[in-house]
């Protein structure tokens, strides 16, 4: 299955662990830490209990950028409000999705510090929020069990459906590719005095969340760089 479980800034090796077991209780293998603060570590070892495999596999990135580099669909794992609206699903809902978006290509969900969660710019990442209903109450979950919960849930949804099958001229573009064209962008917008670098409020997130939700391929990708490149190409052009 190409779903990959991606855990950032983890403090306790212990949660890295449980995490691998969780992981593999429902058959997932594909982890990836970013900038863990220890690891590998001999609790991560036994809290994994059994899934030592998965903890030997995981492999380790400084940003959370080279962990989706060569993903095409991403959820993150939030708890917190956000000041700008993401699209949002439950655990059943983004399970089926993700199985669904693998037909094309790599995907993963992503999960936060235990203390602080994920960051406004890690979810820049990100194409859609995870949320866990749990109380109100008494709304805090461990890593692991926030971890279990999805993966069950892909699980679950692995057994009834098998994603259907999509007609398109080319795959999605891969996180590398869109933060490549999301530099692009901002660089011609500041050339060209419509973002002003020392004032940019939220005017490149907002942009994100226009591009994920359109959900460019490959191509559409290289045609709006290539707008973008011709425009940069009139400008210096008319400075001349």
């Amino acid at each position: 299955m190409s779903i990959r479980i991606v855990l950032v800034g983890t403090t306790h090796p212990g949660n890295i662990g449980a995490v691998a077991r969780a992981m593999k209780n429902m058959g997932l293998s594909d982890l990836r830490l970013v900038g863990p603060k220890v690891f590998p570590h001999e609790d991560a070892t036994a809290r994994a209990s059994g899934a030592s495999d998965v903890l030997d596999r995981a492999v380790v990135t400084t940003t959370l950028a080279e962990a989706l580099t060569d993903c095409v669909y991403v959820a993150g794992a939030s708890a917190r409000t956000r000041a700008i609206t993401w699209p949002c699903m439950n655990p059943r809902d983004c399970a089926g999705r993700l199985i669904r978006e693998s037909a094309h290509g790599k995907v993963a969900c992503v999960f936060g510090p235990e203390k602080s969660g994920l960051s406004n710019e890690d979810l820049d990442l990100c194409h859609t929020l995870l949320t866990i209903p749990t109380d109100p109450d008494f709304s805090s979950l461990n890593l692991a069990m926030a971890v279990q919960v999805l993966t069950y849930e892909i699980r679950v949804a692995s057994t009834l459906d098998e994603g259907p099958t999509y007609d398109v001229e080319a795959p999605p573009a891969t996180g590398e590719e869109m933060e490549r064209f999301y530099g692009h962008l901002e660089q011609v917008l500041r050339d060209i005095r419509f973002l002003d670098p020392d004032n940019p409020r939220h005017l490149m997130r907002r942009l994100r969340r226009l591009f994920i939700r359109a959900r460019p391929d490959k191509n559409e990708i290289n045609i709006l760089r290539g707008i973008l490149t011709a425009m940069d190409r009139e400008r210096q052009a008319d400075d001349d």
